[in-house]
């Protein structure tokens, strides 16, 4: 059965190898945001003859197509998701690298009114926290 992502790049009209299939099938199958080099170990495991440079080609044409999005959590690393229909934003603990997606309506409302005082429609956003767990 076809991933989510090799799905979309079926309907967009982009050529699917084998390659770009499983490379596909592993971003759709992430619960997390994988870096290139993570999203090649993870394709390797498939493909021995799956190279770093077939993976960033790959990732580089799914992001231009809209398929996944690019994200820089202040690591060094772009890392990528699946682009989704529902908002959300992210909060990333900078002490383990974990990325927790969320949702919240009062943060949504607050976003429109600053937009709106200051004269603005808002089209779109991205928000990113970052933060240390309160406990250790």
């Amino acid at each position: 059965m076809a991933s989510r992502i090799e799905s979309l790049c079926i309907e967009k009209g982009l050529k699917m190898t084998g390659q770009r299939r499983i490379i596909a099938s592993t971003i759709s199958e992430a619960e997390d945001h994988p870096d290139v080099e993570e999203i090649y170990k993870r394709a390797a495991k498939n493909d021995a003859n799956i190279s770093i440079a077939t993976v960033y080609r790959t990732v580089r044409m799914l992001e231009e197509a809209g398929i996944i999005e690019k994200h820089d959590f202040g690591d060094g690393k772009a890392r990528y998701e699946e682009s989704s229909e529902e908002h959300h934003d992210h909060l990333i603990n900078i002490k383990n690298g974990q990325i927790i997606e969320f949702h919240n309506d009062e943060i949504e409302r607050l976003q429109e009114e600053v937009a709106k005082k200051l004269g603005y429609k808002l089209i779109g956003h991205r928000l990113e926290l970052y933060a240390v767990p309160l406990k250790e």
